[in-house]
């Protein structure tokens, strides 16, 4: 078996609406090189529901453990202060294990 690697990340989300945002949850999938998915979808996002002001920003980081590269897709949702349906997409990044 593959010896398992941590991938870091960090994503940063600025609100460019005239509106504060809500965010409410997050949906990933996560594709590895062998074919196989794993979609990690929830309410919150790492445990908070970030309020985000006009042109502020809401910053985290964390991590998937994998034994295979992979590419991770994502999206987060939520609304505006007036009720409106926010939704957010993350650009694909790859996670590339480095040749040892």
């Amino acid at each position: 078996m593959d010896k398992p690697h941590a991938f870091v990340y960090f994503v940063s989300i600025r609100n460019t609406s005239e509106h504060t945002v809500t965010l409410l949850g997050r949906k990933w999938v996560i594709e590895h090189s062998d074919g196989n998915q794993m979609v990690i979808e929830g309410d919150k996002i790492v445990g908070e529901t970030p309020r985000i002001p006009p042109g502020e920003e809401f910053a985290y980081n964390s991590y998937h453990v994998a034994n295979r590269d992979a590419v991770a897709r994502g999206c987060f949702h939520g609304v505006d202060d007036l009720g409106r349906k926010v939704h957010v997409s993350l650009p694909a990044f790859e996670m590339r294990i480095p040749n040892e």
